[in-house]
């Protein structure tokens, strides 16, 4: 059996390709995922392990903020000096760092990465675990003078001698650069620039007197906890974050697991797409090789093999397919990977190719998946297999499924409907968003299995009326295709599971980014009232200098400033809170319409007192006019009272939880050191908004960072985020039209094999080659727009219930994509027409009398 099965596997290895591409795709995927994620973590565990100080002191991390206020968290500077007092340390050096700042050239134009990294400015301080090192040029010596990294340099055409600005919390300065500094290590993207330490902390912090960290190397002999427990004796617990090397090594491995499992889901999404899509694909090229083979079972079974050896034989040669293809998936996967390093180096990352970590969990889990997808999308084919008769196989009957009846399938497929339909139903009545997201989840994975269970019985109804002008426009050729495709319901069915599920999926997406989109673009127009918004392209805090720019600038009537504040909130339930509120001047009104339940404007920004969310409020038992306990970074802390309660759509006010808000005379007495975070700007009486805007980007050309944008650029702005999610889903719909093209080839390939014989009789009686060709085509598109319809459907159903789930956010538009919709449609019959290229080739090729007498 063995023999026979090997012999087996090598004549049909034709047939089987297409099904091993799906499982190269999939594996493929999944190996190179692993491979660059372990490559990265490896590489910035040597970066990290290299660059950290045997213990750091930095200060505490007390309160989070979901946005970034621009407030720069320090220890103070003399700590240093009175830390090398403490037994077991060698030095100590008062750390400078300014993140997230920018920099500009003599022309005004950004200095730094183009692709969102950051830019930071440091003090100059060379030492043994230094990640660069002077190779042009000299170190920046006293106020003026900066070193910059070599890859910025290079990347932005800057040399030694030239001019730069650099835009810092307490104000914009002009540094010359007089020397270069390359990394010694993996570059992670950032620009660096370097200034003299005498004046780093003033230039970047605004005062001599305060550091960002303190950075310990310990003696010989004192390991890094001994010294770490050392500090901490001297220094108490709960006024600062002591961490070790490992341990700041592990925390910054952490943050940087963050932007891997970005890259690792996607990819993995993509692996899953294609494992989902490639089950499809090889059950039914096993199903239709079993049923072609039906006479080669029965001689084995005649000749003594039991039904366990035919099934046996069967998963033998999936398994020996998902070797294979596991193979050439994972030197795909070391590829994709090499890829994406590569792809790394663009975006300022250089990592290195020869360092490339392949550890022993990526072939082991790839040769899981591909001989795992295999083997369990085989088995139902084999069981198939093994159930024929001697005497049926003998009398060459066919066991693929033609006419046997599809009663499991209805009641299967209508049960798990039902209660598919019945979560549906429940996520669109929820009233909480959690509940809602949950019984989406489920009711998109119950629906799509009883599509999928249920799809044959769905062929000969939906087909019948897609192909019901096939013979009007096309005479018996029309008529033959459409059989064709009703010929057999249940590998009709799987052909067009396999298109189904991408465009499922991007009909949902597709309804829920519409649905976004236009929800956005209602509350843009139902609250912003400002003419023009002043806020950073990366949504960062600004300097003073912008808002008195903007403040100076001719035709500017009003300008009302947000700031942001980390706040924990002690609720009458006693819940303690964490949320990020905002601070606004007064006249608010003017720029933004905010719709009260209780209370105003004047009374929310008043001393002391404190808007709220009414939602909110209620669920946690707060009163107009009680009082509540509310911490500030630093611990600070005071009590406001509940002057107002907004009832804004959603229940999330202003994007942050509770949506609270106050005045920003609170944010500045309890969190000194923010910085604005946005303007917003009226024109004065007599200026049109054509002329402010002109104005206004003339004033803040020193200052690229800062963006004017009106309510139609806001608009443009969400409808671009919306679209790089819409830009994945669709991609993911490719990855599976990819794929299911494969399966629309193998079916109709393998399926002009089943009906050799029959063409060869077509072609006798007068069926000429282009005939044969078009009723080839016409059967391909329309079992593909079969799968469009059936997957339009479902998305749309989808698209629906995710709506409904967005509305508990307060995104309560209902928008369908038509254009998507026709282009789907339009693009099943290119995808049908273009699977059909080959197989109708073949076909017409044949020999005639070759054909007849085939067996």
């Amino acid at each position: 059996m063995l023999r026979a099965t090997l012999r087996s596997f090598l004549a049909h290895k034709g047939r089987l390709l297409l099904s091993a591409l799906a499982v190269v795709l999939s594996v493929a995927f999944v190996a190179g995922s692993l491979i660059f994620s372990d490559t990265v973590s490896r590489t910035f565990d040597r970066l990290f392990a290299s660059s950290s100080a045997d213990v750091t002191v930095e200060p505490l991390e007390d309160l989070e903020s979901s946005v970034p206020t621009g407030a720069v968290r320090t220890v103070p500077a003399p700590l240093a000096g009175e830390l090398t007092g403490v037994d077991g340390v060698a030095s100590a050096h008062a750390d400078v760092e300014a993140d997230n700042i920018t920099v500009t050239d003599g022309d005004d134009e950004p200095v730094g990465p183009t692709t969102g990294a950051p830019t930071h400015a440091v003090d100059w301080y060379v030492s043994e675990r230094s990640v660069v090192e002077l190779t042009s040029g000299r170190a920046p010596r006293g106020d003026g003078e900066a070193v910059l990294d070599a890859d910025t340099a290079d990347a932005e055409d800057v040399g030694i001698g030239d001019t730069l600005s650099v835009h810092a919390q307490p104000g914009t300065f002009r540094v010359e650069v007089v020397g270069i500094a390359t990394f010694t290590t993996t570059n992670p993207g950032a620009a660096l620039v370097f200034l003299d330490p005498g004046v780093a902390a003033t230039r970047l912090l605004g005062s001599p007197d305060r550091a960002t960290g303190i950075s310990l190397e310990a003696a010989p002999g004192v390991t890094d906890a001994e010294l770490k427990r050392r500090v901490t004796a001297e220094l108490g617990t709960g006024a600062y974050e002591i961490r070790t090397a490992d341990e700041l090594a592990e925390t910054a491995a952490d943050e940087l697991g963050g932007f891997l499992d970005v890259i690792k889901y996607v990819m993995l999404g993509f692996a899953g797409v294609a494992v989902l899509v490639g089950v499809f694909l090889i059950v039914n090229t096993f199903s239709m090789l079993i049923a072609q083979r039906t006479r080669e079972l029965g001689l084995l079974r005649a000749l003594g093999a039991d039904r366990r050896q035919v099934r046996r034989s069967v998963l033998t040669e999936a398994v020996l397919l998902g070797l294979a293809g596991s193979t050439l998936g994972l030197a795909a996967g070391i590829g994709l990977a090499s890829g994406l390093i590569r792809l790394m180096g663009v975006f300022g990352m250089n990592l290195k190719t020869t360092e490339m970590v392949i550890g022993w969990v990526t072939p082991v889990t790839a040769y899981a998946v591909g001989v795992g997808v295999t083997f369990v999308a085989a088995y139902l084919p084999a069981r198939r297999a093994a159930a024929v008769s001697p005497m049926a196989a003998l009398a060459d009957a066919e066991i693929a499924g033609v006419g046997r009846p599809l009663r499991a399938r209805a009641v299967v497929g209508s049960v798990v409907g039902a209660l598919g339909a019945a979560a549906l139903a429940g996520c669109a009545a929820a009233t909480g968003t959690a509940r809602a997201a949950s019984l989406l989840g489920l009711g998109v994975v119950l629906t799509l299995i009883a599509t999928v269970v249920a799809g044959p019985l769905l062929v000969r109804p939906v087909i019948r009326v897609l192909g019901a002008a096939f013979p009007a426009l096309f005479g018996a050729v029309g008529l033959m295709s459409r059989r064709n495709a009703l010929r057999n319901p249940r590998r009709t069915g799987a052909t067009a599971a396999a298109l189904m599920v991408g465009i499922a999926l991007v009909g949902g997406m597709s309804v829920a980014g519409a649905s976004m989109s236009r929800s956005f673009d209602e509350q843009i127009d139902r609250t912003l009232g400002a003419d023009f918004v002043i806020q950073d392209a990366g949504f960062m805090p600004f300097s003073q200098e912008v808002t008195d720019r903007v403040r100076d600038t001719e035709g500017v009537g009003l300008v009302v400033r947000q700031r942001f504040a980390p706040v924990a909130v002690r609720l009458p339930d006693g819940e303690r809170v964490e949320t990020t509120a905002a601070g606004y001047d007064d006249r608010v009104d003017d720029v933004a319409r905010v719709t009260y339940a209780r209370g105003g404007t004047a009374a929310a920004l008043a001393d002391g007192g404190l808007a709220m969310d009414a939602g909110f409020a209620a669920e946690h038992g707060v009163r107009i006019g009680g009082t509540l306990p509310v911490e500030f970074p630093g611990g600070r802390r005071t009590e406001l009272t509940v002057t107002a309660l907004t009832d804004m759509e959603g229940g999330e006010g202003f994007g942050m939880r509770g949506g609270l808000f106050f005045g920003i005379a609170t944010v500045e007495e309890y969190m000194p050191g923010g910085q604005d975070s946005a303007l917003y700007v009226n024109a004065a009486d007599g200026t049109g908004t054509d002329a402010l805007r002109d104005r206004l980007e003339s004033a803040l050309d020193p200052y690229p960072q800062a963006q004017v944008r009106d309510q139609a650029d806001y608009k443009d702005l969400v409808h671009d985020q919306i679209a790089v999610l819409l830009y994945l889903v669709y991609a993911l719909l490719g990855l599976a039209i990819v794929i299911a093209v494969l399966g629309v080839v193998n079916t109709l390939a393998l399926s002009v094999v089943e009906r050799t014989r029959e063409i060869g009789l077509l072609r006798a009686i007068g069926l000429a080659r282009r005939q044969l060709r078009r009723m080839i085509r016409l059967e391909s598109v329309v079992i593909a727009v079969f799968g469009a319809v059936l997957g339009l459907a479902l998305g749309l159903v989808w698209g629906l219930c995710m709506q409904q789930v967005l509305a508990l956010q307060g995104m309560t538009a209902l928008a369908v994509p038509w254009g998507t919709v026709v282009a789907v449609v339009v693009g099943s019959v290119v995808v049908g027409i273009a699977a059909a290229l080959l197989p109708a080739l073949r076909a017409s090729r044949m020999n005639v009398l070759e054909a007849i007498a085939h067996e």
